[in-house]
């Protein structure tokens, strides 16, 4: 059994706790979010992809020139696309091309490069929430074996026009509904030369300080068959590092590690509620977290966003067909080699995109985590005292401590308590034996992913 505090107990004031046998079924399912996944398109996202195909290669240094060839006609057709979107739902999308010179990088791009990324931007409605920023993202180039390589056909229909189309779909559906927070659903370039178009868009949000509260990256999420010829729908794969990519830890981050919270850094807290929320809305596609950055001998562009200290993770297919990535189109010795579009399945990266859709509106709709959040060290017992700090959001009806043995991967426990409560004991359950957190939950029931509490050694 898991304890659970149903959020009808906050308007109460209650910080009391009933049992619940899951989580998912005692937490709120909000009409909105069903109708966002509901409305996620397998036809349109074929479409997607079918059209950025047609462009035969989207290489970052194919021609910019042609109407209907190269990486030129995709990122204008992708932009148009956008504005289309906007459009629709009565311009609430602000469409925009982020274009930068690359400097050389030998040796993927010895001579630099113009890069272009479309961005797609739904701005928040609440005056304190909308600064902070949830990133969608797909990258739109495309490559064949030899990486410098610039006109043979090089398809990309999973990689990545799949995770292309998830984002693209994602605006379309999502722009017509409002968030407390900003969504950005951003289709990058150059992600094969170098993580280019990714990296750029990442320095330039901690250049300018943009809360920038998560990052999803979708990449390679459109197969389910195995080598063998087999079918694998059974999950999507979510690769969420542990501890910060930091030369030299802060102090309380060091704090964090000594304690046992090695696996509670904030992307680990991110991919634990898009898991849980996935399980909620998409309970056809479980979600797998992975922990580690990414596959070996690979990277997506997530990695950026985590080199400047932002939450993010990548969704990525169960099991990837090797031959149909970065190779040239061909049969060999009865082997299909090509990222063509005939492996795609275009039902299954609706699920993903549908998974992505649930948590990126859970997150945008809920409030900022907690700051300041402690737990007291200040004499030998076997309660365990939280304390946090007020947030600060009008729609805002209180918070969620929540617990775990140390070895369980999610959450098994929780108490909420009302907003009026910044520090509350947990009576019976020692923090010496458990792991713990506190979430922040808004009026609707969506709540914040949650934060592991640093030691306070006084009052």
């Amino acid at each position: 059994m898991r304890l659970f505090c149903r959020h009808a107990l906050l308007s109460a004031g209650l910080a009391t706790a009933i049992f619940a046998q899951d989580a998912n079924l005692a937490a709120p399912r909000d009409p909105q979010i069903e109708k966002i996944t509901a409305e996620i398109s397998p036809a349109n996202i074929e479409a997607i992809i079918r059209k950025l195909v047609s462009f035969k290669t989207r290489h970052t240094l194919s021609t910019t020139t042609s109407p209907d060839t190269g990486i030129g006609a995709a990122r204008n057709w992708i932009k148009a696309e956008l504005e289309r979107y906007s459009r629709e739902s009565g311009g609430r999308l602000v469409v925009a091309f982020d274009a930068f010179h690359q400097p050389p990088v030998p040796p993927r791009l010895p001579q630099g490069a113009d890069i272009v990324n479309v961005v797609a931007t739904l701005p928040g409605t609440q005056a304190g929430a909308k600064d902070r920023v949830y990133v969608v993202s797909g990258h739109y180039d495309s490559r064949s074996l030899a990486i410098m390589d610039t006109d043979t056909l090089a398809p990309g229909a999973n990689d990545d026009a799949s995770g292309t189309a998830a984002a693209m779909e994602l605006a379309r559906v999502m722009s017509h509904y409002s968030f407390d927070a900003t969504i950005v659903f951003l289709t990058v370039a150059s992600e094969e030369q170098g993580l280019n178009g990714s990296t750029h868009w990442a320095n330039e949000a901690k250049a300018k300080g943009v809360n920038v509260a998560a990052m999803f990256t979708d990449d390679i999420i459109g197969n389910t068959q195995h080598e063998d010829g087999t079918r694998d729908r059974s999950h999507v794969r979510l690769f969420a590092e542990g501890v910060p990519p930091l030369k030299e830890l802060p102090a309380d981050e060091l704090a964090q590690l000594r304690t046992g919270g090695e696996s509670d850094f904030p992307t680990r807290q991110l991919a634990r509620l898009i898991q849980s929320v996935g399980e909620r809305y998409v309970p056809q596609l479980p979600v797998k977290i992975i922990y580690r950055r990414d596959r070996y001998l690979r990277g997506g562009d997530h990695s950026p966003f985590l080199d400047d200290g932002f939450p993010a993770v990548r969704f990525t297919e169960p099991y990837e067909v090797f031959a149909r990535e970065h190779e040239n189109v061909r049969e060999e010795n009865g082997i299909h080699y090509g990222d063509t579009i005939d492996y795609v399945d275009f039902a299954y990266t609706a699920d993903v995109a549908r998974v992505n859709a649930a948590a990126l509106a859970e997150l945008a709709l809920a409030p900022a985590p907690p700051r300041g959040v402690e737990i007291e060290t200040v004499k030998l017992e076997n309660d365990t005292t939280l304390r946090w700090e007020p947030n600060a959001e009008p729609d805002l009806a209180g918070y969620r401590i929540v617990w775990r043995d140390t070895t369980a991967p999610q959450w098994e426990h929780a108490l909420d308590v009302p907003k009026t409560v910044t520090r509350q004991t947990v009576k019976g359950f020692s923090k010496d034996n458990l792991i713990f957190g506190v979430e922040a939950i808004d009026a609707g029931g969506h709540a914040s992913p949650a934060v592991y509490p640093k030691p306070r050694m006084g009052m």
